[in-house]
């Protein structure tokens, strides 16, 4: 944060000690949260009864019903859409779904004038089209090399150097140029929205590509392969857009390492050299001589999905609120694992965070009256791109510009209590300034994103806010564990992402230690009571990129 000019210096020490001094009673006054709760509401959502969550199913309509249930037994008040006069529950979501509907859809590399057939989930992981079509027809379109893809003219960079790619297919990297040496325009490790996979096709798609194959490899994308597939081979779902091929390609899609080295070494080409130039900005599209072609037929269905809101209204300033949020859907049925598994339950992604936010919302409500509004908010489509807090963020319940700010919850701690916390990303704002200085009453720190080339920042429902000014964080509980370290914390963390994100595994075990959780939710507790009992309007830092978005609200704020 800017520092604060000297005249201001004692004053501002005064206050921050007596915040210090009230935070710390309200730590002292916060509820007990019940591990026996939290471990009911995780083992429901994520059984088998519900069939992983996914948007649009019967899955859906048991998993909305349970949470409206619950949000109505701890006392909160609809906030979704009005009907008849009255608010309910939900928040109506339309979406574009779509699905491949051939098992093996038809697609092949055609290297050295040989077909070579690609199979689905396994070569490649290719993405029911989110444009509309009711059938994808490729014929043998050429594929250009376009390093990683990046369009970015406030860093002076141009993978495309002015190449017509319109009816190509895009073989891009992942991740940012920086990614390999740690170091450069794109801020080292850390990955900017340029890294992440939706800005490849988004950028493909305003240049009228035909579509784009992303180049996987565990260490820049963050997750193995089976994640890749497990979240890109079932039904994809978008907003609802007025010119969906201005956001989408007909084909987008991952495919393996090794078939990127087969297309390079038959264009007379070493793809670890190539990868290498496209760290420069000198870099320059490369065609390659390969072509490839599909044809298969789509379902494609507008249908509706739903955000479930509860509030406690405000006593004093009801039209001002703080916002809790976690997304309640996961993977749905889908591909079966080594077990015969289809089931995606998504027990630590993400029933954890909806358990979580129903056991705050069973605290305000039993709590002091709040002075403002505290909106519970249970999100859908996170899996499928942050869609169903999109919706809302482009179509609020309450006005942003009168939201303080957004606490979002993706995963809740199971490994027992922990030294620090930490966001996603590595965002300055008050509000994290907020949620350092209560866990340092606590005896906890806060520790920047320890994986901050993953892009988490732009993978949790807080981004849709963000984008648009409204400070946002997603909470993550540390990976100092009080009982081994980050030694421990880290292990447990890789083993997670490696054996059961986004897979069948990812179930309920009774040999999880909710006692981390505890803690983070008094710490999650305490500072949205102070945020709603204050006049506090947290912002970004100066130099923040949403700064200016939030600024031009301000007369809304007083």
């Amino acid at each position: 944060m800017t520092p604060l000019p000297p005249a201001q210096g004692t004053h501002v020490k005064k206050t921050l000690l007596v915040l210090a001094l009230l935070s710390t009673a309200a730590i002292a006054q916060a509820p007990q949260f019940s591990t026996d709760r939290l471990t009911q509401d995780i083992r429901t959502l994520s059984s088998d009864a519900f069939e992983g969550r996914g948007p649009a199913t019967p899955g859906e309509d048991k998993t909305i019903a349970y949470i409206a249930q619950q949000m109505q037994a701890a006392g909160l008040q609809p906030a979704g859409d009005v009907e008849n006069g009255k608010h309910g529950w939900y928040q109506k979501v339309p979406l574009l779904r779509a699905s491949i509907k051939d098992a093996d859809p038809k697609m092949v590399l055609t290297l050295d004038g040989k077909a070579v057939p690609l199979t689905q989930g396994e070569q490649i992981a290719m993405r029911a089209p989110l444009t509309g079509q009711k059938h994808v027809t490729i014929d043998n379109a050429p594929l250009v090399f376009v390093g990683y893809g990046v369009d970015a003219p406030e860093r002076k960079w141009d993978d495309f150097k002015g190449l017509d790619v319109k009816g190509k297919m895009l073989v891009v990297l992942v991740n940012d140029p920086d990614f390999e040496t740690g170091q450069g325009d794109f801020g080292g490790k850390a990955m900017t929205y340029y890294g992440r996979w939706t800005y490849k096709y988004e950028e493909a798609a305003r240049r009228g590509a035909a579509g784009v194959l992303i180049v996987h490899e565990t260490g820049p994308a963050s997750y193995g392969w089976n994640t890749v597939k497990n979240s890109n081979v079932n039904a994809m779902f978008d907003i609802v857009r007025k010119d969906p091929k201005a956001e989408h390609t007909p084909a987008e899609a991952w495919i393996q390492r090794d078939e990127a080295v087969a297309i390079f070494k038959a264009s007379g080409l070493d793809f670890e050299a190539e990868k290498k130039k496209a760290q420069s900005r000198d870099f320059k599209p490369v065609p390659l001589k390969a072509t490839f072609s599909a044809d298969y037929d789509v379902n494609s269905e507008v249908i509706t999905s739903h955000n479930v809101a509860g509030v406690v209204p405000g006593s004093t300033h009801p039209d001002e609120v703080v916002v809790y949020s976690a997304h309640w859907d996961h993977l749905g049925v889908g591909e079966p694992d080594a077990k015969g598994d289809r089931i995606y339950n998504g027990a630590v992604d993400n029933a954890t965070g909806t358990s979580q936010l129903l056991e705050l919302a069973r605290a305000f409500v039993k709590g002091p009256k709040p002075e403002r509004s505290v909106l519970f908010l249970a999100v859908t489509a996170e899996e499928k791109g942050l869609l169903g807090s999109e919706y809302y963020a482009a179509n609020p319940l309450y006005p942003l510009g009168k939201t303080v700010g957004v606490i979002n919850m993706d995963g809740g701690s199971i490994a027992g209590a922990t030294k620090n916390f930490t966001i996603s990303g590595s965002a300055k704002l008050g509000l994290l300034d907020d949620l350092t200085r209560l866990a340092a009453a606590e005896g906890r720190s806060y520790a920047p994103d320890p994986h901050p080339e993953a892009g988490s920042f732009y993978r949790s429902d807080h981004f849709p806010f963000a984008k648009r000014g409204v400070p946002a964080i997603s909470f993550d509980g540390g990976n100092d564990l009080v009982n081994g370290g980050i030694a421990r914390g880290e292990e447990l963390g890789k083993a997670y992402v490696k054996d059961r994100y986004h897979q069948p595994a990812d179930e309920w075990s009774p040999d999880w230690d909710l006692t981390g959780m505890q803690n983070d939710l008094g710490l999650l507790y305490t500072l949205g009571q102070n945020l709603a009992n204050s006049r506090e309007w947290p912002n970004w830092s100066t130099d923040s990129e949403f700064r200016a978005t939030r600024d031009k609200t301000a007369a809304k704020r007083k």
